[in-house]
């Protein structure tokens, strides 16, 4: 959605008409609006940094850090931004901007919380353990629980709300791919030239060997399916570039 602003043209639209017009309808109407170059979370994490660099922690820092957790950066992402930023704009600094900061993701936690054993409770497979070993090829967190290792290989795979993995390939010599089976929640799978089609439980996709795809959760909803891999010759998974922030944001 483009980023309208009219606070410019609120506070001084007759005192500095020039100032307001250049406010609202360059900085945000058009620089924001770039997101073919800079997604949102990218310009706001930028924002945020700078601000904080600058030791500016009045309202505007509030604002763009309410921006910055509606464009999607996490309670715990902002932690890491700040902690890394202390390292360069001073330790002070940081502390300012972490009082604002627990104010602004204040009701976070708890509900998360909440979500995650509501979602846990809606299946019959346990959600398991973060999933550390292959989060740098995902956008946002994930839980990995094995079911088994033995003839064919399942795990019940969990996103948090927003999540998904990049794109990537399961390739195989001969047979291989994988078959998806949603369990619980609402989710999204794409193959590469194709519409996003929803997941919802119950629904199944097989997934051949040299396709490109990704899958994750709906915005506003975990998800859990099933990855069963199937059994094929030299098989192995490319990875490559994350999921376009704009084209998941515009997905119902």
């Amino acid at each position: 959605m483009p980023v309208k602003q009219t606070a410019g043209r609120d506070a001084l639209g007759t005192f500095a008409p020039k100032f307001a017009e250049l406010n609202d309808d360059v900085l945000f109407g058009q620089v924001w609006n770039r997101t073919d170059k800079l997604s949102l979370r990218d310009r706001s994490l930028v924002t945020v940094t700078a601000l904080m660099a600058q030791g500016l922690t009045d309202s505007s820092f509030r604002y763009h850090l309410t921006c910055a957790r509606q464009n999607g950066i996490t309670r715990e992402e902002i932690a890491e931004i700040l902690t890394h930023a202390a390292f360069y704009a001073g330790w002070p600094r940081a502390w300012a901007a972490f009082n604002l900061a627990r104010e602004v993701w204040a009701d976070d936690a708890a509900p998360a919380r909440d979500a995650m054993q509501a979602h846990a409770a809606s299946m019959v497979f346990p959600i398991g353990a973060p999933n550390d070993a292959y989060a740098r090829y995902f956008s946002g967190r994930s839980y990995l629980a094995p079911l088994s290792a033995g003839q064919v290989g399942i795990c019940n795979v969990t996103f948090e709300p927003g999540c998904r993995n990049n794109w990537h390939i399961h390739h195989a010599a001969a047979g291989g791919g994988q078959i998806l089976v949603c369990v619980a929640g609402r989710g999204w799978y794409q193959a590469w030239g194709e519409p996003a089609r929803p997941l919802a439980p119950g629904d199944v996709v097989n997934i051949p060997a040299g396709v490109r795809h990704w899958h994750g959760a709906a915005r506003d909803s975990w998800m859990s399916h099933l990855a069963v891999e199937v059994p094929g010759t030299d098989t192995r998974t490319e990875w490559l570039e994350p999921v376009d922030p704009a084209a998941c944001a515009a997905l119902a």
